[in-house]
């Protein structure tokens, strides 16, 4: 594959089960070697899409190539170069953590094997517990053996769903350095996550929601082109302060941060004059502050609501 040519890209894919349409008119270019984080709420149809992508999933319409194979002729082209971690542990458990890879390695026909194990073992900190059985492991030690696995064939492409989920907040950051590392030495990644701090760590996002496309690019292009307007908002009785809030002309979300609000519009004057009636009580302190991606999303899903995008 040419390194200029995107790793990624397709148009007008859909797919439906039964009478729903689970995605409709998807289309995306994703570069080669970047990390593209795929966010949505559940049920919006981020998974059956990442499947599209790869291969792993025929669509029912659209076209597009993967690695420089067709989607639709060429899936077994595309398999053999792609790792895919599942959000469930999906390795035996009563096997050791080399008996593991080794298992997955001449299931890929990997050679020679037990150097390219080794290899993996030290790359992953795994060489000590290689012979720890894989159901005694923590959550954390879980999900790196995991992608251990994932990249033992040398995969061009990385397809990893809600990978970190239940993973406790230091094993989180580790494997997302371990995520790096792989995307820095040419491996396309693309990952599903709930969390804001993980797509933030990705260097481009997608959001979806009811099977379709809402935004996509890096995170500051998608926060500065959503236009918002952000007040913040701390003091006391800021719940009742959130109901007399919402619903006011020019105020289009109004959301509770920690122990702060975060008041949110798209026109500047319209949002001070909304807020104006409470500036001036003493129980709040008002300052204005950037949109986060947690802002832009919801924003995002209540306007494409509003506009009847939703089925």
């Amino acid at each position: 594959m040419n390194a200029a040519e995107p790793a990624i890209r397709v148009k007008g894919l859909a797919k439906r089960f039964g009478a729903k349409t689970v995605v409709d008119d998807f289309a995306i270019e994703v570069p080669r070697g970047i990390i593209m984080g795929f966010l949505g709420p559940n049920g919006s149809g981020k998974t059956t899409t990442i499947r599209m992508l790869c291969g792993l999933l025929t669509p029912d319409a659209g076209e597009g190539a993967c690695l420089g194979f067709d989607i639709r002729t060429q899936a077994g082209e595309i398999k053999k170069r792609v790792g895919y971690m599942t959000q469930r542990f999906g390795l035996y458990e009563d096997l050791s953590i080399r008996q593991n890879l080794d298992f997955i390695g001449r299931m890929y026909d990997v050679r020679p094997l037990k150097a390219r194990v080794d290899e993996i073992l030290e790359q992953f900190g795994l060489t000590e517990r290689r012979d720890q059985l894989a159901g005694a492991l923590s959550g954390g030690w879980k999900q790196r053996l995991a992608l251990a696995a994932c990249v033992l064939h040398r995969p061009e492409l990385l397809l990893l769903d809600e990978p970190t989920a239940g993973v406790d907040p230091n094993a989180r950051r580790e494997f997302w350095e371990m995520i790096h590392e792989l995307a820095a030495a040419g491996v396309t990644i693309l990952v599903s996550t709930h969390y804001m701090d993980e797509a933030e760590r990705c260097h481009r996002i997608a959001y979806l929601a009811w099977g379709k496309l809402l935004l996509v690019g890096s995170v500051d292009d998608v926060v500065a082109r959503s236009g918002l307007t952000t007040w913040e908002v701390t003091g006391a009785d800021l719940a009742d302060l959130q109901h007399k809030l919402k619903g006011r002309p020019g105020i289009d979300m109004v959301a509770a941060f920690g122990t702060a609000l975060h008041v949110t519009g798209t026109d500047p004057a319209e949002i001070e004059a909304g807020i104006a009636p409470f500036r001036a009580d003493p129980r709040y302190t008002w300052a204005p502050a950037p949109a986060s991606l947690e802002d832009v999303f919801i924003h995002t899903l209540a306007r494409a609501g509003r506009n009847g995008d939703r089925p």
